[in-house]
This record gives structure tokens, sequence and C-alpha cells, in this order.
């Protein structure tokens, strides 16, 4: 993949990017969801090309569990449930991509998060089936995010920063669902999500370049 693929597809999530905040800035936000998932969409694209060419052949079936999951979540706006679980097997497959990148003695922090996001529910009386399953794919995301900043390489560093964002992009979500945000912040929270989210995703579907094109191309 050469430096006008990549430059292209960045120039085309741009003008996504552009075009759904100016959407949601103006106050017609329904209106932006095909927008929206049409980036979520081209990011999986992206990833398919990647891996076709020698890249890492995790991120795409994760941007593919990625696109289902929004279809439910963004697309659909219904059966939360099966969204979340979704997304929760992309965090699945986030952490064999850390494994397979040499990631060890992490599983007492993953079981560490998710009591603490479980144990964090129930003390503020949200401790429904859905809140708990949200509270561990969310544990997940954050254990996957503090450990991708603990590898070395260009690709994983994207990676890395992906995660972070994702990690920004679900706190604005809680934020907004659950009725924590002060009144004066909730307008920035409920944008917020898609501000942090499709960066993420586009440096997600950047991490699958093949380690030379991500050190020479870019």
């Amino acid at each position: 993949m050469g430096r006008r693929i990549v430059a292209g597809f960045l120039a085309v999530e741009a003008v996504i990017y552009a075009a759904f905040l100016i959407m949601d800035g103006a106050g017609i936000g329904p209106s932006s969801v095909p927008v929206k998932y049409t980036g979520i969409l081209l990011c999986a694209a992206f990833a398919a090309c990647a891996a076709l060419r020698g890249g890492d052949g995790l991120v795409l079936p994760a941007l593919a569990l990625t696109a289902v999951a929004d279809w439910f979540l963004l697309v659909r706006n219904d059966r939360y449930a099966v969204g979340v679980a979704v997304f929760l097997c992309v965090q699945a497959v986030y952490f064999l991509r850390l494994r397979r990148a040499g990631v060890t003695g992490d599983w007492l922090l993953r079981t560490g998060i998710a009591l603490a996001a479980g144990l964090a529910l129930y003390a503020l009386r949200m401790a429904t089936p859905l809140n708990l399953l949200a509270g561990l794919y969310f544990s997940q995301l954050v254990s996957n995010t503090m450990l991708a900043w603990t590898v070395k390489g260009k690709r994983l560093t994207l990676f890395a920063l992906g995660l972070t964002l994702f990690v920004g992009c679900d706190i604005c979500v809680g934020l907004t669902n659950s009725g924590l945000a002060p009144p004066g912040v909730l307008r920035f929270v409920s944008m917020g999500m898609w501000l942090f989210y499709l960066p993420s995703q586009v440096l997600i579907a950047l991490s699958a370049l093949p380690e030379e094109v991500s050190h020479e191309d870019k």
C-alpha cells in the first residue's frame, strides 16, 4: 500500500469527520448516522486492503465486528446488549493481537479492572444486566489500552493511540447515557463520542499497515 492509498483514505475520512461534526453541531445529528457509519465501513475496507498486502490480519476481523456492533448501536439504535456483546468480542480480538505482540502477565490487570467496574456500578445503583455487560466491555478496553502502551513499534503505537481515543469516546458515552454529566458539559460529551470515535478507528485501521509502510510511506 503506497502513500497515495493512505493519503486518499485519510482525506476521505477527514471529509466524513468534518461533515458529521458540522451536522451534529447544527443539531441535525440523526441525519449524520449514514455519514458516520460510512466512515466505520471505510476503516474496515482499509484494514482489508492492508491485510491483503501483508499487514496485520487481526485488525480486519476486529473492525468488521466493530461495524456489526455499530449497526445495532448506531444505525438500528436498538438491541444494545447485542451491540455491546459484539464490542466485547472486538476487545477479545485486540487482546489476541497484544498477546501475539508479546504481552504477558495481564490477567491480574484485566480481572482487577473488571471487578472494579462491577463494584462501581453496584455502588452507583446502576448494576443492570446491560450496564454490567457494558462495564465488562469497558474494563477490557481499558486493559487493552494500558497494555498496548507497553509494546514497542510504530504500528502498535498507532494502535495504542487509537485505543486511547476509544476510551475517551466510551467515557463520553457513559456520561451521556448515565445522566452523570453535569448540564454544562452534556452538550460536549454528546458530541465528544464521535469526536473521539472515528479518529480512534482510523488510527486502528492505520495500525494494520505492513511495518515497512507504516515507517516509510506515512
